[in-house]
């Protein structure tokens, strides 16, 4: 295999877009999403990526703004000082640099499309996949509006979404999951509480039992590892960490206190697709299930996040659904679809295999920066 012999530039764009309708969690109301992307230029061929952090910080500590300037002023200075780049020893390099592994990963992977590229092959086979079709996940945000989002679920199941997802927080819980499974018995339905619930609400959350629920994602706070191993023993629900896991050490944290039977996986926040897999790994060998989740990407960092779900191990159905229930326009030139079986099939091509629609960038662009060698 060939590797990056030099980078010679380095673009940053920020772009924003608007979503098709806000997306409500328990942290508050997203009506834009605005990215951060990453273009690598390397003897003719370009590898793109887009960095998982938001505008604030109300997700994670990391933001728009912090991701910038780490890639600006640590991260690519030290790329392109490199005369050879192994795309298998990138994190390497950054080893120095403590935390901001949403910036790492931004790079990590325009880094491993470019390589893909340079040698010919779909990023999969590049970290070790076999192409397969992929199972659609959609999450669906809190609604005042429980009839309309019994419509949302109901169009959902009509397009035949593997699994659906629904926020949830105080007030906002057993009576409306209740009328969700009473309207679809047999759906398969997860619950997200981005961590909103405390040890107080254990006799809510023990409710949750009644609507069979393959999981209930980040009950609690995400530094609780001992309270949500009590309250996995109080409930039959599987719990699901999420905002919990932010790299080896949290996973392993999970384990030992026996804290939750599901991860969710995001590539964007523990630092890119080669730790996510030794995470995977690390969690399968310990008997607890994984899945794939989502930042709201645009279909830059969406196809990612495809690309990391063909690999062994991700058998649930991820947070990956089509591009048009959270975008009108996006900014590559295919968008994200269904089949008539609700799966998703990754586009044919090398390195992540989509074109990125440089006019689409220019449109919802706010900030662009060019840092050459």
């Amino acid at each position: 295999m060939k590797n990056i012999k030099q980078l010679d530039k380095a673009e940053l764009y920020i772009v924003k877009l608007p979503l098709v309708t806000p997306f409500v969690t328990g942290y508050g109301v997203v009506k834009s999403r605005e990215s951060l992307l990453l273009k690598l230029t390397s003897s003719g061929h370009v590898g793109w990526s887009e960095c998982a952090s938001f505008r604030d910080p109300w997700y994670h500590y990391e933001t728009i703004d912090t991701s910038l300037h780490i890639a600006v002023n640590y991260l690519i200075p030290q790329i392109f000082k490199a005369h050879e780049i192994k795309a298998d020893l990138i994190s390497d390099i950054f080893n120095g640099i403590k935390g901001h592994n949403m910036s790492k990963a931004m790079i990590e992977n325009a880094v491993l499309d470019l390589y893909a590229k340079i040698n010919g092959k779909p990023l999969y086979e590049i970290l070790g996949g076999i192409k397969k079709r992929i199972k659609s996940g959609i999450s669906l945000g809190i609604s005042e509006d429980v009839g309309r989002l019994l419509e949302q679920i109901n169009e959902a199941v009509n397009k035949k979404y593997h699994r659906v997802k629904v926020k949830i927080k105080k007030g906002y819980d057993v009576n409306v999951i209740s009328e969700i499974r009473s309207a679809f018995p047999y759906m398969n339905l997860t619950v997200d509480a981005n961590g909103g619930y405390g040890e107080e609400d254990i006799g809510i959350l023990r409710m949750m039992d009644n609507f069979d629920l393959k999981m209930i994602e980040q009950p609690f706070g995400e530094d609780d590892f001992s309270g949500h191993s009590h309250l996995q023993k109080e409930i039959n629900t599987p719990i699901c960490l999420d905002e919990s896991i932010s790299g080896i050490h949290s996973v392993e944290s999970a384990i030992k206190f026996q804290s939750c039977k599901v991860v969710c996986i995001k590539q964007g926040r523990l630092g890119g697709m080669k730790r996510s897999l030794e995470l995977k790994d690390i969690c399968k060998e310990n008997g607890m299930k994984v899945f794939c989740g989502g930042m709201l990407e645009t279909g830059i960092g969406r196809i990612f996040n495809l690309h990391l779900q063909i690999m062994d191990g991700f058998d649930l159905p991820g947070d990956t659904s089509e591009t048009s229930r959270y975008f009108k326009e996006d900014i590559i030139k295919e968008s994200v679809c269904l089949d008539n079986e609700g799966f998703i099939n990754i586009p044919d091509g090398n390195g992540t295999g989509i074109e990125v629609d440089q006019d689409k960038i220019d449109k919802f662009l706010v900030f662009r920066k060019i840092m050459k060698r």
